[in-house]
């Protein structure tokens, strides 16, 4: 199992990214796929999760209505499309194999920045 994401960089508050998941080594049509964050001293904190068909997703109350979740089954990839970022936005994101609390595999992280 490999996951590999890109996407993050540095932006300002109220700007947008799109993350992405490149997914290899299983089927990945046949899983759920999640986003979760980190930063340094905290716990990973879960950020969405969408379903192996892609539709159902679920949001984290931080990020409702700001983050949208999906994923293209035949590209192997999942997607984070973020906007009105905060800097409590901050963190390395992560992608991850399963269904909210419940993962198995884990990316590199991308790490996101948000600052003026």
């Amino acid at each position: 199992v490999q996951l590999v994401e890109s996407g993050g960089g540095m932006v300002q508050p109220g700007g947008s990214l799109r993350l992405s998941c490149a997914a290899s080594g299983f089927t990945f049509g046949s899983y759920a796929m999640s986003w979760v964050r980190q930063v340094p001293g905290k716990g990973p904190e879960w950020v969405s999760s969408i379903n192996p068909g892609g539709t159902s997703t679920y949001y984290a109350r931080s990020v409702r209505g700001r983050f949208t979740i999906s994923r293209d089954n035949a590209k192997n990839t999942v997607y984070l499309q973020m906007n009105s970022l905060k800097p409590e936005d901050t963190a390395l994101y992560y992608c991850a194999r399963g269904w909210r609390d419940e993962r198995d595999y884990w990316g590199q992280g991308t790490q996101v920045t948000v600052s003026s």
